[in-house]
């Protein structure tokens, strides 16, 4: 039976690893995936799924105003989809989600989405949250701080590698820009072990 998943955590998880190779196992069974990302994350180029391993895909770059019900179902007519993927699903407004939703209950396809759950200042995404909410499966891909415990949480840093607490929620970045801290250093700002690993990432910022 067709389902909603959401596979959630911190920066730095692997969950878009994971992402593509669930895609490449269902298509080396000769079953097609559709792959999708947020046209606002261009570290890989628009369009592009990267992994922090070197591996890579070409995805329907999606925006807020999509109708990706529709887009599947467009797709959908033209090769029989196996599945679809979507990463940064943080990003997906509330009706996309729920678009999604229509792609499980109404087209049959599972549908998994991989993405972070909170921004740096420990709120939800609208994505997420609605996620959250109505996805039938929530798996939570496991990442660790730097003291060794599970890391629930995403500090931001400025050029100088030090946490800020203000800002746009929507900020694309990388190491040079996030931690994932547990809970516990994440309201201490202490960085830790990664702080040294921060500063020379903004160090390398400031001579490039």
């Amino acid at each position: 039976m067709a389902k909603l998943y959401f596979s959630y955590s911190a920066m730095n998880a692997g969950k878009s690893t994971l992402l593509l190779q669930a895609s490449h196992n269902y298509r080396e069974r000769g079953m097609p995936t559709l792959l999708m990302t947020a046209s606002l994350d261009d570290r890989a180029g628009v369009g592009r799924i990267g992994s922090r391993i070197g591996i890579n895909d070409a995805a329907y770059a999606f925006q807020p105003g999509d109708d990706l019900f529709a887009k599947v179902s467009t797709l959908q007519a033209e090769r029989s989809l196996a599945c679809v993927f979507v990463d940064e699903a943080q990003f997906l407004t509330p009706q996309q989600v729920w678009q999604l939703a229509r792609v499980v209950d109404q087209i049959k396809i599972p549908v998994m989405c991989y993405g972070l759950r909170t921004d740096f200042q420990g709120q939800l995404f609208p994505g997420s949250q609605t996620l959250l909410a109505i996805a039938d499966t929530l798996r939570e891909v496991r990442t660790i701080c730097w003291c060794g415990s599970k890391a629930t949480m995403v500090a931001r840093l400025n050029s100088m590698g030090e946490v800020v607490e203000d800002g746009d929620q929507v900020e694309i970045g990388g190491n040079d820009k996030y931690v994932s801290l547990c809970r516990q250093h994440w309201l201490n700002k202490d960085l830790g072990g990664s702080q040294v690993f921060a500063a020379g990432l903004a160090q390398d910022d400031l001579l490039s």
